[in-house]
């Protein structure tokens, strides 16, 4: 039997109701301090309300250098995994898998949320001192945040601080742990040449620069338990032909890597690394190609993202085995009930429930 969008999918022992993602999108929410709010509750809970079969929360600092805004979700201590609790346990009692993406922005941190201009943020601003692989800033049209090049034991403890994330994301209920190498955050600056000159283990060759990802998808499997998944995010290529860069022959390559490093899915994005970035044909699907090539090159399962705003085509990407996940954005954000609509549209409505306090409404 072909599957489909409303066919069930397991990853080791935990099985989302469809192949409906919520992608992790960053609400610039928190107070400050990095601990989620009930914005957080209202807009992950609606969207596991809507059917959804994976709901992601958005990017999630491990460490306080690692939020993109001094407003980002964090996970670094027991408080914010409290916090997160409540809200893992309705996604859950809603019939979703409650899934969050670790991450570190690197050079791309201490800057303004998107509606107030992503500007560049000084200490006496709320910013603060950002690490990258590289002394090379993110180009800002105005002075950017004082940038510090790793060390070693830098790299060693960023390995500890996924860990210990992921420890407290399992205490806090969430089922799935994403890894972040993607959109130009701190890990796919190791992995790009653009911004990675490092003449260590781990810079220069591809091996070295796709060190870090693998140790840290290792420590976060490590720490994992045997039957939950992992999940990395990728950007497949730089979109930078002009120049050396990340490429999709490297994320076939890497994506294999990380199959053998634990990973249960690869979660297949582009770009974000440079405003240079010539993006062919942004239009529907305009990234599939890329996790469908990484389907058929490697033994790993991926999940599809970009430009995925209809029922339809969602459906078709899977009936196609072009992807094992829809992965659905901005969608989401203009309708939280995607998957319920999804449903009626696609005459699949037996194989999902509207919650019972809405079924009035479609009865």
């Amino acid at each position: 039997m072909t599957d489909d969008l409303f066919s069930s999918i397991s990853f080791r022992e935990s099985t989302a109701r469809n192949r409906v993602m919520v992608s992790p999108m960053c609400q610039y929410s928190c107070d400050g301090d990095g601990v989620a709010t009930e914005w957080h509750r209202v807009h992950l809970g609606s969207r596991a309300t809507g059917g959804a079969g994976i709901v992601m929360a958005e990017a999630t600092a491990v460490e306080p250098r690692g939020r993109i805004s001094p407003d980002d979700l964090g996970i670094w201590s027991d408080e914010h995994a409290d916090a997160l609790a409540p809200i893992t346990r309705f996604i859950r009692d809603r019939g979703a898998l409650p899934a969050i993406q670790l991450a570190h922005a690197g050079r791309k941190a201490s800057k303004t949320s998107p509606w107030d201009g992503n500007r560049p943020l000084q200490p006496d601003e709320r910013g603060w001192e950002v690490i990258a692989p590289s002394a090379n800033p993110w180009p800002y049209d105005e002075t950017p945040p004082e940038l510090r090049e790793m060390t070693k034991d830098d790299i060693a403890a960023l390995v500890d601080d996924f860990a210990a994330a992921a420890e407290r994301s399992l205490d806090a209920g969430f089922e799935i742990a994403e890894v972040h190498a993607a959109h130009g955050y701190l890990l796919h600056e190791f992995l790009s040449p653009v911004t990675n000159d490092r003449e260590d283990e781990y810079g220069g060759s591809l091996e070295n620069r796709t060190r870090i990802v693998r140790e840290v998808t290792e420590a976060v499997r490590e720490v994992w338990p045997d039957d939950k998944p992992v999940f990395v995010r990728i950007s497949a290529t730089d979109w930078l032909p002009d120049r050396e860069s990340w490429t999709v022959d490297d994320s076939v390559i890497l994506a294999d890597q990380l199959a053998d490093a634990g990973a249960d899915l690869i979660d297949v994005s582009a770009g974000g690394l440079h405003p240079d970035q010539r993006i062919p044909n942004p239009g529907p699907n305009y990234q599939v190609p890329f996790a469908e090539r990484i389907r058929e090159e490697t033994d790993a399962r991926v999940g599809a993202v970009g430009g995925i705003t209809e029922p339809a085509q969602a459906d078709a990407l899977i009936r196609n085995g072009r992807a094992d996940l829809a992965i659905i954005g901005r969608e989401h954000l203009r309708d939280p009930y995607f998957t319920l609509h999804a449903a009626a549209e696609l005459d699949a409505e037996e194989r999902i429930e509207w919650p019972i306090q809405y079924r009035r409404a479609v009865q």
